[in-house]
C-alpha cells in the first residue's frame, strides 16, 4: 500500500511489550515486453491516489445495493471463524493492520505502529501473546527461526522504538530495517537496526544457501520528494546479509541496480519506475519476481547477493502501480498485481472497469536466460463495490491444491477471495467473504491488507478491524489443509508436493 504521506501519521513512543491472557476471466489488451513499441492508451478513468488526511477522505456517496456498515456477507463456501479486535495502544484509526508471517502456532503481524504476535494454536479461539509498539511504517514483517524482520519505511531520529518523526529535510533521521529476536514470543527483544538507502517500504527474506545467514531483498522507492527524502533515480534494492549465529552483525552487503535504463518512463496513472514495491522469491527454484512500481520482473537469484534481470515487463495499457507477486508452485506462472489508486481510492466500482485495479497472469515461458512473461489474462473480483470503500487488487498467497493454482487474496473493503487460475487464459473465482463499508457518507481507510493461506486456514489482517480467521470448505480444495508449513514468509514462497 501507498499512501499521500504516511509518515506524518505515526508516532514516536516507547517500547512497550504487553502480555494478554486471554467470478469471471477477463481479458484485456496483452502487456507488451519492455523495451518494444507501446500501444496507444485505452480510454479509462484516471483514478489517482485520493489525498488523506487522518486516515479520512471525503468521497461520493455510496452507491445503492451495497452491504450496510459492517455487514458481512459471503459465499456459502466461506465463513468466518474468529476476529480479534485491535487492542490498545494499536487501536487508533492510523494504527493500521498490516503484513503478516507465520511460524509454528504463531501468527506475526505488523502495525503502522509495531507488530502483534498472536497464539493461533486454536484458530477458533486465538489469542495475543504481546504487542511491541515501535512505530516505523509500514512495519511489513518476516520470521526466520528466533529472529523477526520489521521494515520502516519513514524518517525518524533516530533507530529506537522512541524516536520522533523527522520531517524537517534539514535534520539527520533514520529509516531501515529493524531486528527483533522472537525466542520469547511474549517478551520480543530488539537485537540491531540496518539503515537502507530510502527506507525500507517492503524486505523479502531469501535463505542463504550455506545456512549460515538470510538475506534481505529491501524495496523502497521515492513517495516523498517534498522532504529530499529519496530522491530518483532509485533504481535498485539493498540486500541486508543477516548472520543467523550473531544478528548483530547484520549489515547491507550489496545495492544492485536494477534498472540502468531508468525503467519505465510513467504517465497518466501509470507510475515511472524508481525502485521496486515488493519482490517474491522462490528460492528452491532461484528465482523471483519483482512488482517495481512501472515494470514487472523475473530475477535469476541462484547467486543471493548479486540478482539478474532476466526478464522485464510493461502493461501501458492498464497497469498503474506493480504492487505484489506471487508464483504458481511449479514457478511457470505470476501473478501480478496492480495497486491502482495506491492502496486509498475506490477502484472496485464500475467507473473504473474490470481491467484496472486487477490481477495480471504471466506464463513463464522458456528457460534459463531466455525465460519470458507472457501476459495471458486479468481477474478483478466480480462484485461492484461502493465509492466509500477503497478496493483494490492486494497481497494474497498460494494455496497448496495438489493440480491446481489457487491463491487466496486481499482487496482492502473489497474483501477476501478465492480464485483459480489453473487455466491463466480463464482465471475463476469460487470464494470470498467482505465486510460492509466502514463509513456510508465518507471513505475511511480499512479493509483486508494481507489475505494468506495458512495450514488449512485463511487469516486476514484487517487495517481497522484486527486479525480475522476464516476457513472455506469446497472440494476443488481438497487436500490443501493436509499441507504443513513449520514456518511461512509468503514473499519467501515455498514449495510443496504435487
Amino acid at each position: 500500500m501507498r499512501v499521500s504521506d504516511s509518515r506524518q501519521w505515526v508516532r514516536g513512543r516507547a517500547v512497550v511489550v504487553a502480555v494478554i491472557a486471554t467470478t469471471v476471466a477477463l481479458v484485456g489488451p496483452s502487456p507488451v515486453a519492455a523495451g518494444a513499441a507501446l500501444p496507444a492508451e485505452v480510454p479509462g478513468p484516471d483514478v489517482v491516489a485520493p489525498e488523506v488526511a487522518g486516515g479520512e477522505v471525503v468521497a461520493p456517496p455510496a452507491q445503492a445495493g451495497a452491504p450496510g456498515v459492517d455487514e458481512i456477507v459471503s459465499s456459502a463456501n466461506m465463513r468466518q471463524l474468529a476476529n480479534i479486535p485491535k487492542q490498545a495502544p494499536f487501536d487508533g484509526p492510523n494504527s493500521f493492520g498490516t503484513d503478516a508471517a507465520f511460524q509454528g502456532n504463531l501468527a506475526f503481524v505488523g502495525n503502522y505502529d509495531g507488530f502483534v504476535v498472536y497464539d493461533i494454536k486454536n484458530p477458533r479461539k486465538p489469542k495475543i501473546v504481546s504487542q511491541v509498539l515501535c512505530p516505523g511504517s509500514q512495519n511489513d514483517v518476516s520470521i526466520s527461526g528466533n529472529l523477526l524482520f520489521l521494515s520502516t519505511d519513514s524518517r525518524w531520529s533516530d533507530d529506537s522504538c522512541t524516536a520522533t518523526p523527522q520531517n524537517s529535510p534539514a535534520l539527520p533521521y533514520w529509516e531501515g530495517i529493524k531486528i527483533f529476536d522472537v525466542s520469547d514470543p511474549a517478551n520480543p527483544r530488539y537485537v540491531k537496526a540496518v539503515e537502507t538507502d530510502c527506507g525500507s517500504h517492503t524486505h523479502t527474506l531469501v535463505p542463504g544457501k550455506d545456512g549460515k545467514s538470510v538475506y534481505l531483498y529491501v524495496s523502497s522507492y521515492a513517495p516523498n520528494v517534498a522532504l529530499a527524502d529519496c530522491q530518483p533515480p532509485h533504481d535498485k534494492i539493498s540486500i541486508v546479509e543477516v548472520p543467523v549465529g550473531n544478528p548483530a552483525a547484520a549489515a547491507v552487503v550489496a545495492e544492485p541496480v536494477l534498472f540502468p535504463d531508468g525503467g519505465n518512463v510513467g504517465g497518466g496513472v501509470r507510475s515511472a519506475t524508481s525502485g521496486c514495491h515488493d519482490i517474491t522469491a522462490y528460492p528452491s527454484k532461484d528465482i523471483a519476481a519483482g512488482a517495481c512500481m512501472g515494470d514487472g520482473v523475473l530475477f535469476d537469484i541462484s547467486d543471493r547477493v548479486a540478482p539478474r534481470v532476466i526478464e522485464r515487463v510493461q502493461d501501458n495499457v492498464n497497469f498503474a502501480f506493480w504492487h505484489s507477486a506471487t508464483f504458481n508452485n511449479e514457478g511457470t506462472k505470476v501473478v501480478f498485481t496492480d495497486e491502482l489508486g495506491g492502496g486509498g481510492a475506490p477502484t472496485c466500482n464500475a467507473a473504473t472497469g474490470p481491467l484496472r485495479g486487477a490481477d495480471g497472469i504471466y506464463d513463464i515461458t522458456g528457460s534459463g536466460d531466455d525465460r519470458a512473461l507472457t501476459f495471458r489474462s486479468y481477474f478483478k473480483i466480480p462484485r461492484v463495490q461502493a465509492d466509500t470503500e477503497n478496493c483494490v487488487a492486494h497481497n494474497g498467497s498460494l494455496i497448496p491444491v495438489r493440480g491446481k493454482d489457487i491463491m487466496v487474496q486481499a482487496w482492502y473493503q473489497g474483501g477476501i477471495s478465492v480464485w483459480d487460475f489453473t487455466d491463466s487464459a480463464k482465471p475463476v473465482e469460487i470464494g470470498y467473504w467482505e465486510r460492509g463499508p466502514l463509513s456510508k457518507e465518507s471513505l475511511v481507510l480499512g479493509g483486508s491488507w494481507s489475505a494468506y493461506w495458512y495450514n488449512g486456514y485463511i487469516y486476514s489482517s484487517d487495517i481497522q478491524k484486527g486479525l480475522d480467521i476464516l476457513r472455506i470448505v469446497d472440494s476443488r480444495l481438497a487436500g490443501a489443509g493436509a499441507v504443513r508449513f513449520d514456518e511461512l514468509n509468503v514473499q519467501t514462497q515455498p514449495s510443496y508436493r504435487r
